[in-house]
């Protein structure tokens, strides 16, 4: 499944189907956060990795982090959405990174106390009241607590997970850079095929692949908020040509990078 990295810079994000009019529907995509939706009517596929689930009313589908996922939409859908940097509710970090669920549905799942939950998270979330980041807080871990409760886990082998990690941030961070799997191999001390391996294994992508959507994210930003230049954002994400970047950016975003920025 191709797919783009969001480097997402916000601990907390929450959307609620009631204050917004827009759907789940979102094209593949990973990122580093906790993904999550309770949908109370309407239907929508969402396909994790290599598994594809219908979620209906009633349904809670959550995504771990760098799980590889896509929201299409079949009926309009009411819904909570939430993504949240695990690192923020920091009992749990270790469980939502060393492990991946047998199953990322929970059917029947949005109602009763998760629901009661999830209603209070988006009422402090849209609220303005004193001690609201702490408020938040107890609520995401007795929220995400009560999900891990309902949900079946398997460890993923620890080395791997340290690997993939410390794979992903050296991208992350150097995006901007000439890189290769002998780069990285020199840098992190890793073989250049164990890497291929595991981002294969683990995100279902190729390095190149990898490299490609994290640069057309980072470049999305700049022909949203800049004035810069196709030219000048091409050298400044990475792309040695403006060939490749306007071969990257198309293939990711089904568009050039000229015709995104006339729809921003």
């Amino acid at each position: 499944m191709a797919a783009f990295y969001e480097n997402k810079r916000i601990n907390i994000y929450l959307r609620n189907s009631n204050v917004t009019k827009k759907t789940l529907g979102y094209t593949s995509h990973l990122h580093y956060h906790i993904e999550l939706a309770l949908v109370t009517s309407g239907k929508t596929k969402v396909t994790i990795d290599d598994t594809v689930y219908d979620v209906e009313s009633g349904d809670v589908i959550i995504v771990f982090p760098n799980q590889v996922h896509r929201f299409d939409t079949i009926e309009r859908e009411n819904y909570i959405l939430l993504i949240v940097n695990p690192d923020i509710i920091s009992e749990l970090t270790k469980t939502f990174t060393a492990c991946l669920p047998e199953s990322n549905l929970i059917k029947g799942g949005a109602v009763g106390e998760l629901w009661q939950l999830a209603s209070k998270i988006s009422e402090t979330y849209y609220g303005e009241e004193s001690f609201r980041d702490e408020i938040l807080h107890g609520y995401l871990l007795a929220f995400f607590g009560r999900i891990l409760q309902k949900m079946s886990l398997r460890d993923i082998e620890s080395k791997e997970s340290n690997v993939l990690g410390l794979i992903l941030n050296y991208c992350i961070n150097n995006y901007d850079k000439p890189l290769s799997l002998d780069m990285l191999e020199r840098e992190l001390h890793i073989s250049k095929y164990y890497i291929s391996h595991i981002m294969s294994n683990r995100l279902h992508m190729g390095f190149n692949d990898y490299i490609n959507s994290i640069r057309v994210s980072n470049a999305c930003k700049y022909l949203k908020k800049t004035d810069k230049s196709v030219t000048e954002i091409s050298d400044l994400v990475g792309f040695n040509t403006m060939r490749t970047f306007n071969r990257a950016f198309k293939k990711q975003m089904g568009i050039t990078p000229s015709e995104y920025r006339v729809k921003k």
